[in-house]
């Protein structure tokens, strides 16, 4: 009929999104999606906690120690009566930024070294694979402690109490975690580069660095995105170790793993003051593994969702 005018097919689907596209299939991921939610309310109380809860984590009453979990003090108190929200909102602080560093690094480190081996045709892709392949033989725990143990009170010295060993820490982990992201890298890269849109760029005269920068690090992203997810609980939890065995940051530094060691000795008369942060470490750890699987199946273009 005349005046009648017929939708096109893209107009009734309306216009594509790469990234509209990833959040409908990273929200059919259910746990995912309560994960970020629990994993983005952490992230604020410890940011604004601060300003909205305003004891003091220095503040000592001995007449409140150990007192379990009221109205003044939600989380309970420790053996000095300081207050257990205060310190973990403070020690949620340096956890989660030594988490996000340490991802940082282990992904710049791997990216750099995947990418290097991946575009390689001779010895030095296998030359870095070795390397790589040698990193991941050594015992991570033991090397971690001793590393820790060598260069603590030099980097003190220099940086301060907190600051030497958050950069310790930081550049530890983050310096014995980039191999899986290596490994990845490396695979993407193979795969990519012969792909016959990188042929064409290369047909056209494109550098190697041009090929790398805009064809082929983009297409590699997922996989790199997923593994560094899985660094940030996997830090938390080195973290949460050291401090735990008492070579992290200073006893008067609450971190998670922190408050964990100091209340191993009051597990029968005060299971609040462990309870808590572990509880908090476990959120996090979980949360952001369920976010990584959420990520998987929104950046797999071959999985069907």
């Amino acid at each position: 009929m005349a005046g009648l005018t017929l939708a096109s097919p893209s107009a009734e689907r309306g216009v594509y999104s790469p990234w509209r596209e990833t959040w409908r299939r990273f929200s059919r991921h259910k746990l995912a999606v309560v994960s970020a939610f629990l994993l983005l309310i952490l992230i604020l109380a410890v940011v604004i906690g601060p300003f909205i809860w305003r004891v003091s984590i220095n503040d000592i009453d001995i007449v409140a120690g150990m007192q379990g979990p009221s109205l003044a003090h939600p989380f309970g108190t420790d053996d000095l009566g300081q207050d257990i929200l205060a310190r973990m909102i403070y020690g949620g602080r340096i956890s989660l930024a030594v988490g996000l560093a340490a991802m940082l690094v282990s992904v710049f480190i791997g990216t750099l070294v995947g990418a290097l081996a991946g575009m390689s045709r001779g010895a030095l892709g296998h030359g870095l694979m070795w390397l790589t392949d040698l990193f991941l033989s050594l015992p991570q725990l033991p090397l971690l402690l001793l590393l820790i143990y060598l260069f603590r009170d030099g980097l003190k010295q220099v940086f301060g109490p907190e600051g030497g060993i958050f950069i310790l820490i930081v550049l530890v982990i983050g310096g014995l975690r980039w191999m899986p992201v290596a490994r990845l890298v490396r695979a993407q890269f193979l795969s990519i580069r012969e792909k016959e849109f990188v042929e064409a760029a290369r047909a056209l005269g494109a550098s190697p660095v041009r090929q790398v920068v805009k064809h082929i690090l983009p297409n590699a992203l997922g996989p790199v995105i997923i593994a560094g997810t899985i660094d940030v609980a996997a830090a938390i939890i080195a973290e949460s170790t050291l401090s735990f065995l008492g070579l992290g940051f200073p006893p008067d530094t609450p971190t998670w793993g922190r408050l964990l060691y100091d209340a191993k000795d009051f597990l029968d008369i005060g299971p609040h003051w462990a309870l808590f942060p572990g509880g908090a470490i476990f959120i996090t750890v979980v949360a952001i593994n369920f976010i990584g699987d959420g990520l998987r199946d929104a950046l797999d273009a071959r999985r069907v969702i």
